[in-house]
């Protein structure tokens, strides 16, 4: 069953290809420099037989993972204990499961100040229903539930990453858009349960005019469809008053103050007015910010892990090929910072029998004391 779902998904994105033809070639420039730390500042967290996704680590160490859904695990949602993976919030929940709402394909989770993890169901590209889960990580009871409207997740969107604000109230989505090409950014208000999608195809949520190139792979299938996101990673400042973007080729990460999607509904053309470019990126993926106002980035195509500062400079802390495509990013306790390898570039476009090959995958932890920064 597995190999035909990956086969049916496989013959859907090719005839999707076809009818999109969406290429880029151009090259991004490589904006790393030599890193701060060595890799043997990097501590191994866990090795999985499939690739994790998304990771979100509690304030007392709790460690959950999402196993990306491109790889077609068995389970989507995990959490890391005693050095197994458990199915969380049960098995029943797991994609083909008995819940109700069991997942479709999740890819971002997060967990909240209040102990609840949300989950990002993305429903296959917004085929199925694109929804917003959260559950009790104490209890595992599900405690909240969204189903997102078609006009703001539709057909061809992809709900991919996200941010929750410290009170609770706020989430900060990303419709990365893959297939569509019409790129957004979700905002959604938990008491009120309502969501609004707005900035669509502006510049700052567009995806780049270049192909990434991961590890010497080219990130384009089958000469048909570059792998090429529009607005993908997303952070929050530490005070919840500033909302930092980008999309994984696109040239800067942009900032827009958390208060004008919050308190008002400004059409498109105010909050454009209101978006800054805090300065040139790397090819990310993944973000996070820390206590000083830094914001993390991955650099996918050169295996590192970037900081900027609010003025734009960037730092490179590490840089080793034992970074697979680093995805996703959490800090937890102690000032470690967490990262996923999700190893994309070898698993888009591959067979079950490629994916095990390239296995174990790895989530590591390194801690930046050493550099300066606080991380906590």
């Amino acid at each position: 069953m597995k190999k035909l779902a990956v086969l049916l998904t496989l013959i859907f994105v090719g005839l999707l290809s076809i009818w999109l033809r969406y290429t880029e070639s151009e090259h991004y420039p490589d904006l790393s420099s030599e890193p701060l730390l060595d890799e043997s500042s990097l501590e191994l967290v866990a090795s999985l037989d499939t690739p994790p996704g998304n990771i979100s680590v509690t304030s007392q160490g709790r460690i959950f993972l999402s196993l990306h859904p491109d790889a077609h695990p068995d389970m989507n949602v995990v959490e890391w204990v005693n050095g197994e993976a458990k199915a969380f919030p049960d098995p029943s929940w797991q994609p083909g499961g008995a819940q109700e709402f069991a997942f479709q394909q999740v890819l971002s989770i997060r967990v909240d100040q209040q102990d609840r993890l949300w989950v990002l169901d993305n429903g296959v590209h917004g085929v199925g229903q694109p929804r917003l889960l959260a559950f009790d990580i104490n209890t595992k009871a599900l405690v909240h539930q969204y189903d997102f409207d078609s006009d703001v997740f539709g057909v061809g969107s992809h709900a991919n990453d996200f941010q929750v604000s410290a009170d609770g109230y706020y989430i900060y989505i990303t419709d990365a858009s893959i297939f569509a090409k019409t790129p957004a950014l979700v905002f959604y208000n938990v008491d009120r349960k309502e969501a609004r999608r707005v900035l669509e195809n502006d510049i700052s949520v567009r995806a780049g005019a270049y192909e990434p190139i991961v590890q010497g792979r080219e990130m384009t299938i089958a000469g048909l469809f570059t792998i090429n996101p529009g607005v993908d990673g997303i952070a929050l400042s530490r005070d919840g008053e500033t909302l930092y973007y980008a999309s994984v080729s696109g040239d800067f990460l942009y900032s827009i103050p958390t208060r004008h999607l919050k308190y008002g509904k400004a059409n498109d053309k105010i909050l454009a007015s209101f978006i800054e470019a805090v300065g040139r990126k790397t090819m990310t993926d993944g973000m996070s910010t820390d206590a000083a106002g830094g914001i993390y980035l991955t650099d996918i195509e050169h295996s590192a892990i970037i900081r900027m500062d609010a003025e734009g400079h960037r730092q490179t802390l590490l840089k080793t090929d034992l970074l697979r495509w680093p995805d996703g990013l959490s800090f937890g306790p102690d000032g470690y910072l967490y990262i996923t390898c999700s190893a994309l570039h070898q698993v888009l476009g591959k067979l079950p029998s490629d994916i095990a090959q390239n296995a174990p995958y790895q989530v590591y932890r390194v801690k930046l004391d050493a550099v300066g920064v606080a991380g906590h």
